[in-house]
């Protein structure tokens, strides 16, 4: 049985201190949540930091990219293996804005997420739409090129212990969401075809989370959905309580979905 998968991406926001203060707050919080998985994505320069202050605790910490080389004459660049050894245990890959700002491309996303298998690392690899492509009905084509190019060359196994996050891209930053009859279509897409492509234990383990303006007074009307697993969380996720509210909405899955 998936639990929820809660994870906040901090993206170019938190010094060290901002960012050590708030994994200390968080982890005393959740200390006795049990049924969530809680993730936190710092920027690179607070990640070993953050690391450190959420040892031996329910918080894990993502890094939010990574180079597919594992060294080399890559100024700006940060391996798999350095990721891993600043205390991380997961890397967001192909982020909408990594997309879209950056050039990356479902080629490149192939890449990183098979240098972060090798190290040790678990993905949480984002596809998703932008508003051109849903209003020409192009959805489900757009995902399914997403998930042949950027995760087609991985093993079953692998694809159970991957995170996939839907985002839709016109609903990151904006303050629109898909609703949740929306999100919910799109992830039961995504897992009839990692069900077709990679087997159905596969496509059982598999998380698949939804990102795109998620809040508290939207999150439990998301994780309703049969095949949403949880959330990638951007804005909401800098403040400490309100990340905490979705941690704690997300737990009321099972009981939201005999509704």
């Amino acid at each position: 049985m998936r639990i929820p998968f809660i994870a906040g991406n901090w993206k170019m926001y938190k010094t060290v201190a901002e960012a050590v203060k708030y994994v200390k707050e968080l982890r005393a919080l959740v200390k006795d949540v049990e049924g969530v998985e809680i993730v936190l994505a710092p920027p690179f320069t607070a990640l070993h930091a953050a690391a450190e202050a959420a040892r031996n605790s329910k918080v894990g910490i993502a890094a939010q990219d990574v180079y597919w080389e594992r060294e080399g004459a890559f100024t700006g660049e940060v391996s798999a293996s350095m990721i891993r050894e600043a205390g991380a245990a997961y890397v967001i890959l192909g982020h909408s804005e990594r997309r879209s700002l950056f050039g990356e491309t479902d080629t490149t996303v192939n890449q990183k997420v098979a240098a972060a298998f090798a190290a040790g690392l678990v993905p949480i690899a984002c596809i998703g739409e932008t508003l051109d492509e849903r209003e020409r009905n192009e959805t489900f084509d757009l995902l399914d090129r997403q998930i042949r190019h950027g995760l087609g060359a991985l093993t079953s196994d692998q694809i159970g212990q991957l995170v996939i996050a839907y985002e839709p891209v016109w609903a990151i930053g904006t303050g629109r969401n898909a609703t949740a009859a929306q999100a919910g279509e799109a992830h039961g897409h995504i897992r009839k075809r990692l069900h077709q492509w990679f087997g159905p234990d596969a496509a059982e383990l598999c998380h698949v989370i939804y990102g795109g303006s998620v809040k508290p007074e939207n999150i439990a009307d998301l994780i309703a959905q049969p095949d949403v697993d949880g959330a990638l969380v951007g804005g909401a996720s800098l403040d400490v309580r309100r990340f905490l509210e979705i941690v704690m909405r997300s737990r009321g899955r099972d009981a939201a979905r005999a509704d």
